[in-house]
C-alpha cells in the first residue's frame, strides 16, 4: 500500500476556520514594526557610523550581534511557545523590543549601543517565528498565500524606515528621537498581541506513517522519513542563503551608493524593499496556482541576476531600478520557503518555523558582518556580488529539497 505524501496529505485537512476578530491585523502591524526595526540602523548607517567614529568593519559588529540575538529570539522563543503559550511570549517579546530600543536612544558609547541592539534583535526575533507559526495554523497547510500576505507587511514597515530616515534626516532629526518612538512603538503592541498568542494551536494530520494506517517498520517508511529530514536541512540552507544575501544588500546599500546624496541612497533602499513588499503582493495572489518549490527557485534565481546586473551596470536611475526590481524578485523566497517546509511538517508549526527562523537568521548571523571585512579588502561592489550568488544558491537548495522528497 503507497505511504501518503506530505503534501497530499497536507492537502486533504479540512479549511481552517475563520480567525478570531482583530488577530490578523495585529499580527500584520507587529510584522510591520519587526520591519521597520531591521531597517532602523542600515538607514541611518552613514549618520550613525560617523557619531561613533567606527570602520566598516567594525560597524558589521552591530548586524552580526542583531542577528545572532535574532536567532536565540526566534528558537527560544518558539519552543517556550510551545511550553507555556504564546500568549506570555508575544507580550513579552514586546516590552523587551521596547526596552532595547530604550537602550540604544539613550547609548553613550558604542558598547551600549551594541547591547541596545542585541536586545531589539532577540525581542524581533521572537515576533517573528511566533507570529509566523499562528498564522500557519490559520492557513491551509502547503498554500503560500497566508504566510506571503504576512511577510508583505514586514516589507512595508521595511521599505518605510529608509523613506521616512531619508525625509527625517532632510529636515534635521537625527536618529535617537526616531528610536524613541519606535520604543513607545513597541510597548503599544505588547497588550494587543496576547490577542494573537490566544489562537489555538490547529490539530493537524500527521505526516508520520504509522498515523494514517501505514506500518512503521519497513525500509521504505524509514526511507520517506530520512528524505523529509534531508529536505528540510536543504530548505534550511536555502532559506539561510537566500537571507544572508537579502540582509547584506538592505544592511550595506546606503553604504554602497556612497556616491550618492543620502536621500538617494535612502529612496533607493526604500525601492529595493517596495519592490519586495511587490514581490510578496503578487505572490500572494498567485503562488497558490503553482507548484511552491519552482515558484521560489524561479524566483530566487531572479532575483540573483537582477542584483548582478544592477552591480556590473552604471551607476544612476538603471541601477535604482535594477535594485528594485531584484527586490521584487526577493519578495516571494522567504515565505514559500517556510509555506514548503510547513507541508513537510504541517504537525509542529512553531518549531518548524522558529527553526527555520533561526536557520535564516545563521545566514544574517554571518553575511552582514562579513561584507564588512570583505569592504575594506575588496570593496562593497565584490561584496554585493556574493550576495547575487548566495541568492542563487538559495533556489538551488529549494530544488534539491524537491528532488529529495520526489525521489521517495
Amino acid at each position: 500500500m503507497p505511504v501518503t505524501s506530505p503534501t497530499a496529505a497536507a492537502a486533504a485537512m479540512p479549511v481552517p476556520p475563520a480567525p478570531p476578530r482583530g488577530v490578523l491585523p495585529i499580527a500584520y502591524a507587529s510584522f510591520v514594526l519587526v520591519g521597520w526595526t531591521g531597517l532602523l540602523v542600515p538607514s541611518y548607517l552613514r549618520v550613525i557610523q560617523g557619531e561613533f567614529d567606527r570602520t566598516d568593519a567594525e560597524f558589521g559588529l552591530v548586524y552580526l550581534v542583531f542577528a545572532l540575538m535574532f536567532a536565540v529570539g526566534a528558537v527560544s522563543g518558539g519552543l517556550i511557545a510551545e511550553r507555556i503559550g504564546r500568549q506570555v511570549v508575544l507580550p513579552a517579546a514586546g516590552v523587551l523590543l521596547a526596552l532595547g530600543l530604550v537602550t540604544l536612544t539613550a547609548a553613550p558609547t558604542w558598547t551600549v549601543f551594541v547591547i541596545g541592539a542585541g536586545l531589539a534583535g532577540g525581542s524581533t526575533g521572537t515576533v517573528d517565528a511566533v507570529v509566523n507559526s499562528v498564522v500557519m495554523d490559520l492557513s491551509v497547510s502547503g498554500h503560500g498565500s497566508g504566510l506571503t500576505r504576512l511577510h508583505l507587511f514586514y516589507s512595508i514597515g521595511a521599505l518605510a524606515a529608509p523613506l521616512a530616515v531619508g525625509l527625517l534626516a532632510g529636515a534635521g532629526i537625527g536618529w535617537r528621537p526616531v528610536a524613541a518612538a519606535t520604543a513607545i512603538a513597541g510597548l503599544a503592541i505588547a497588550l494587543p498581541l496576547r490577542r494573537v498568542g490566544l489562537v489555538p494551536r490547529r490539530r493537524r494530520a500527521s505526516v508520520d506513517p504509522a498515523a494514517a494506517g501505514q506500518p512503521r517498520t519497513g525500509e521504505p517508511q524509514a526511507g520517506i522519513r530520512l528524505a523529509l529530514k534531508l529536505a528540510m536541512a536543504a530548505l534550511a540552507v536555502g532559506i539561510a542563503c537566500y537571507v544572508a544575501a537579502e540582509a547584506g544588500v538592505t544592511s550595506w546599500l546606503v553604504g554602497y551608493l556612497a556616491e550618492e546624496p543620502m536621500s538617494v541612497a535612502t529612496l533607493a533602499l526604500s525601492l529595493f524593499w517596495m519592490g519586495l513588499a511587490a514581490g510578496r503582493l503578487v505572490a500572494s495572489r498567485i503562488a497558490d496556482r503553482f507548484d511552491p518549490t519552482a515558484f521560489t527557485a524561479t524566483f530566487a534565481f531572479a532575483a540573483a541576476l537582477a542584483l548582478l546586473a544592477a552591480i556590473t551596470g552604471p551607476p544612476g536611475v538603471l541601477r535604482i531600478g535594477l535594485l528594485m526590481a531584484a527586490g521584487f524578485a526577493f519578495g516571494p523566497v522567504y515565505p514559500m520557503i517556510m509555506t514548503v517546509a510547513g507541508s513537510l511538517f504541517p504537525h509542529r508549526a512553531a518549531a518548524i518555523s522558529g527553526a527555520l527562523t533561526a536557520a535564516g537568521v545563521a545566514g544574517s548571523v554571518s553575511y552582514p558582518a562579513l561584507m564588512g571585512v570583505i569592504s575594506e579588502l575588496a570593496g562593497l561592489g565584490a561584496a554585493m556580488a556574493g550576495a547575487a550568488m548566495l541568492a542563487a544558491a538559495s533556489g538551488c537548495a529549494v530544488l534539491v529539497a524537491r528532488r529529495l522528497v520526489v525521489r521517495r
